[in-house]
């Protein structure tokens, strides 16, 4: 399905809050005059409010990528769409993609 693409500034969160951010962004590729974020990079997340062990399982640290776009590369790799979806390591929980640009849509 089609989506925008995801971009350096997105809104991308963790479950428990944690702001999400690419680690080695598509740099090729600009859209809003910000690099968009592929499926190869995982995110970094900092600030997520899950409590560490024992109190629960957490925090979580970084995203993995599950799902990207299926016909728009970035020098070979899938670049990030809004509906893509990806899994927090250490937490299992998924991330959300809140907010992107809205200019440049993928399939």
């Amino acid at each position: 399905m089609p989506g925008q693409l995801v971009h350096v500034g997105a809104q991308v969160l963790c479950q428990h809050g944690g702001q999400a951010t690419p680690l080695i962004p598509a740099f090729r590729v600009k859209v809003s005059g910000m690099m968009v974020a592929w499926q190869a990079s995982p995110h970094i997340i900092a600030g997520c409010a899950m409590p560490p062990p024992p109190a629960g399982n957490g925090p979580c640290v970084i995203a993995i990528w599950q799902t990207a776009a299926l016909r728009v590369k970035s020098m070979g790799i899938p670049v990030l769409l809004k509906d893509s979806k990806a899994t927090c390591l250490i937490t299992g929980t998924p991330v959300n993609i809140v907010a992107t640009q809205m200019r440049v849509k993928g399939i």
